[in-house]
């Protein structure tokens, strides 16, 4: 399968979007999905967004993802409106943000982690969000808990690590239990522990029937928890589509195979028509021919190899391949 065979816009199997039902209906909130509608915005003469279009549904956590001015920020900065688009429009539940009363309890963003102020306590900062939307010190305390900052929540956040005011920021977000939930880089400076944590937070988030949008330039943490792409380029979307069917679409029937004799297996592979990668120290990715047909080619030119397996690309590959026209520094 190539990429021309796959819908631009598809789900996965395993995680499809929810409706309002049980489970929101038991988290007391319901489901709601953000939809971004042609959206165009210019600073000066930049365009930095150029119709961008797309849907992020409940139930998935959906990537956002492209290279430096892709639109990412603006387009998550619109949504909550912190910016104003010169055409277009980013609702939730087909609710402008600036139209929702406690907004708070709708949409929850983590954008910026250095948005605090630093004289004020962890607990104080989210106690002043708290009364902002009509909220007690007892959920405060409880999302502090949630994200690991109880025992430093009387701390001034001027003073806490990258990671601990994304932590902060973490809290601030999940405040006020909102359906939609927006993150910008929450992976940016956690530490292993952290990043394990954050992951398993995400899935659990979008489980309970949340919708999920996280920005993010570590495809390896996406490709971990989740279900659903939004590829952005120049400002547009280029694709938007289940992460397996991209995972699929960049493993292209394509080969792997390890073996001591590198330079012999790649000879004779290219000798029957093969285009023959380096991808380590004793593997190579081989396109062009089938599993059979390597084990064929290597056997007839009695070249030794330990592993020939079906390629299966990452989400890095299916990314770098879908962005190569949308860089704008190289």
């Amino acid at each position: 399968m190539g990429w021309a065979d796959i819908p631009r816009t598809s789900y996965p199997k395993t995680a499809p979007p929810r409706d309002a039902g049980a489970e929101g209906a038991t988290l007391g909130f319901r489901s709601m999905d953000v939809t971004v509608t042609g959206l165009r915005k210019r600073f000066g003469p930049t365009q930095a967004l150029d119709d961008m279009t797309f849907t992020v549904r409940p139930g998935v956590v959906t990537g956002f993802v492209g290279p430096n001015g892709a639109g990412k920020s603006t387009t998550m900065r619109i949504v909550v409106g912190l910016d104003r688009p010169d055409e277009g429009s980013a609702l939730v539940g087909g609710v402008a943000y600036t139209s929702m009363k406690r907004p708070l309890t709708h949409v929850g963003a983590l954008l910026d982690a250095s948005a605090l102020q630093p004289s004020r306590t962890a607990r104080n900062h989210l106690l002043w969000l708290a009364q902002s939307q009509g909220l007690g010190a007892r959920r405060v305390d409880e999302v502090l808990g949630q994200v690991g900052l109880a025992t430093a929540a009387r701390r001034r956040a001027g003073g806490y690590s990258l990671g601990m005011r994304q932590r902060l920021g973490l809290a601030a977000a999940l405040l006020g239990d909102p359906p939609v939930l927006l993150f910008d880089e929450p992976f940016n400076g956690l530490d292993p522990e952290g990043i394990a944590w954050i992951r398993g937070l995400l899935r659990s988030l979008a489980a309970g029937g949340r919708a999920v949008l996280v920005s993010s330039h570590l495809m390896s943490e996406l490709q971990d928890v989740a279900g659903h792409l939004i590829v952005a380029g120049r400002g547009r979307v280029v694709a938007d589509r289940a992460v397996d069917d991209l995972i699929a679409a960049a493993s292209d029937g394509r080969v792997t195979l390890r073996t001591t004799a590198r330079e012999e297996a790649m000879e004779a592979l290219a000798r029957a028509g093969a285009t023959v990668t380096v991808t380590g120290g004793d593997a190579v990715t081989v396109a062009g021919l089938s599993g059979a047909e390597t084990v064929a080619a290597l056997t007839a030119a009695a070249v030794p190899f330990a592993e020939v397996s079906a390629h299966r690309a990452t989400l890095e590959e299916a990314y770098m391949e879908l962005t190569r026209e949308s860089v704008e520094f190289r």
